[in-house]
């Protein structure tokens, strides 16, 4: 029987809300955690078997996780037994198991099984496991959990790469730990986004000044235009003039003829008003961590809202 081993799924809304409790209190203990993270979540189902496992796993970072596919014993109108198998472990081949119980079959190292068949479809996954008549299923059951990986063990290494002083280290991290990285990680990226959205907006912004002291004095704009004998004369003049920047001077000498309307004035004092706005957020955002956090909170709740699902 295979083991598999590395850091497994989990229930996406189940980790949202422990990180949202992490960032209440960074204290928080990993039983503290385990009122949200109930353990890991599989894709494919199954059962887990018992919170040891889980709980060494996020206390050390390592630990050996049992898990259990998901059966029912039919009895069948002429009195025989039926196992049904409807979730595999994670990771688990379906058509290799299948083989390794005809070969335990075979070799009669399993008895009472007399017919073995697949019946899953779009709707799920069915295995049927016929039984002979005198086949007590419950005991077939439990040679089948020892001997396949009906039964298996999902071993987990809590193993990532961390940065320190710079450089990426692997380490093994207890729970408490990821969700202190995995935070450290959000604020970074939160902040680079941040800083890069706050230096668009003021470029922006600092071109619709110079567009708007263009408009407050269009007709004298125009004259030193038309006078000038190329744009670079024409930008020079209104630099000195308006005491304008050279991104300034080439947005007004780039400037269509429609941008003198006033309707066209209202449009850019509209989106100058926005982005004032929007500076002032963004600012807002890197001046307080309470305010960041509160953006990564809003963030992975939408996240969770819109990519979550319940526990499988």
């Amino acid at each position: 029987v295979g083991m598999a081993t590395s850091i497994p799924p989990h229930n996406l809304c189940e980790i949202v809300d422990a990180v949202k409790a992490y960032m209440k209190n960074n204290d928080i203990t990993v039983k503290g955690l385990m009122k949200y993270i109930k353990g890991p979540d599989f894709p494919t189902g199954a059962a887990i078997l018992g919170r040891k496992g889980i709980d060494q796993a996020y206390r050390t970072g390592r630990g050996k996780i049992k898990v259990r596919a998901v059966t029912n014993i039919e009895t069948l109108p002429n009195g025989k037994s039926r196992i049904i198998v409807t979730e595999l472990p994670y990771l688990v081949n379906k058509a290799r198991l299948i083989e390794k119980i005809a070969e335990l079959v075979r070799d009669k190292k399993i008895d009472g099984i007399t017919d073995l068949n697949d019946h899953s479809s779009r709707e799920g996954m069915r295995i049927c496991i016929d039984l002979r008549r005198d086949a007590n299923a419950n005991v077939v059951l439990n040679q089948l959990y020892k001997h396949t990986q009906l039964q298996d063990t999902f071993g987990v290494i809590m193993l990532c790469l961390v940065s320190v002083n710079g450089s990426l280290q692997p380490k093994v991290l207890t729970l408490p730990e990821m969700l202190e990285h995995y935070l450290a990680h959000q604020e970074d990226v939160v902040t680079r986004r941040t800083k890069y959205d706050l230096n668009k907006a003021q470029e922006r912004a600092h071109i619709l000044e110079g567009l708007l002291k263009a408009l407050d004095n269009i007709d004298e704009v125009i004259s030193i235009i038309r006078a000038a004998r190329n744009v670079q004369i024409a930008k020079q003049e209104l630099m000195e003039r308006f005491e304008l920047t050279d991104v300034q001077a080439q947005a007004i000498v780039d400037m269509r003829l429609r941008a003198l309307t006033g309707l066209e004035r209202e449009k850019l004092e509209a989106e100058y008003a926005e982005l004032m706005e929007k500076i002032r957020k963004l600012q807002a955002i890197l001046a307080d961590r309470n305010t960041l956090l509160r953006v990564i909170r809003e963030e992975i709740l939408a996240i969770a809202e819109k990519y979550g699902d319940d526990r499988r």
